[in-house]
């Protein structure tokens, strides 16, 4: 392992202590421009994540109104109600976003699968660094907020389904991460700039709580506005 891997990855926990767990629960409260912009104002405004730490599958419950349950996974998203029975179902889930704009607004099933590929990435960072496939490269230093940040560029593999292949992640000399930054692909390749707060250790594994989403401009600065996102998460659970 990249000893600088190994460094982020004990600052967090450790990969032994994160191999002892299957799944991660959080209750989530979100907000921003994004949301709206996809006619889909409430749909996860309050609502529960469950994500997969070893294979690729995410679930949100409830999902809208109804309480309906989502079950993602990169070649099918589906909704179900309270007793289980699907409801619908999307096969091949990226392919419905070709074309799409940042302004393209989004169904259920595109939501839940956006939603799925989004926690199922921030809340398995940053041990997805040593996930099978995952290249990782040493990328300059970058000053931002009066700090010296890290950053190593990730390249997934084509059986991850996440933002986009290539994804830079910003950490300080503690290790800790600061910032996450991809182009979302199936919303018109737009930037985004994540900035990662407020960690919380949780059965030895340190993470964060505060998550706000802001466009990148092309020199890699971030715009203070619009919010893009935000997510704050509590009770926060390893199984």
């Amino acid at each position: 392992m990249n000893s600088l891997v190994s460094n982020i990855l004990d600052a967090h926990g450790g990969l032994e202590q994160w191999k002892k767990f299957s799944f991660l629960k959080a209750r989530l409260v979100q907000g921003g421009a994004l949301w709206t912009l996809k006619g889909q104002p409430t749909t996860l405004s309050e609502t529960s994540v469950t994500v997969d730490l070893v294979r690729e599958w995410a679930s949100h419950s409830p999902f809208g109104a109804e309480a309906k349950a989502s079950s993602f996974e990169p070649g099918r998203v589906a909704l179900s109600n309270a007793q289980g029975k699907i409801l619908e179902e999307l096969r091949d889930p990226r392919l419905s976003f070709a074309g799409h704009t940042l302004e393209t607004p989004w169904s259920e099933l595109q939501l839940a699968y956006f939603a799925g590929i989004a926690m199922w990435t921030y809340l398995n960072m940053p041990f997805l660094l040593v996930r099978d496939g995952v290249v990782v490269e040493e990328l300059p230093d970058w000053s931002e907020k009066g700090e010296i940040w890290h950053r190593l560029k990730i390249t997934f593999p084509d059986d991850i389904a996440t933002h986009s292949t290539v994804q830079t992640i910003y950490f300080g000399d503690d290790g800790l991460l600061k910032r996450h930054d991809y182009d979302v692909e199936i919303a018109g390749n737009t930037p985004g700039a994540h900035y990662i707060d407020a960690y919380t250790e949780v059965q030895g594994i340190k993470i964060p709580t505060s998550r706000r989403i802001f466009p990148r401009q092309p020199d890699g600065q971030s715009m203070a506005e619009p919010l893009v996102v935000s997510i704050d998460l509590h009770d926060i659970q390893l199984s």
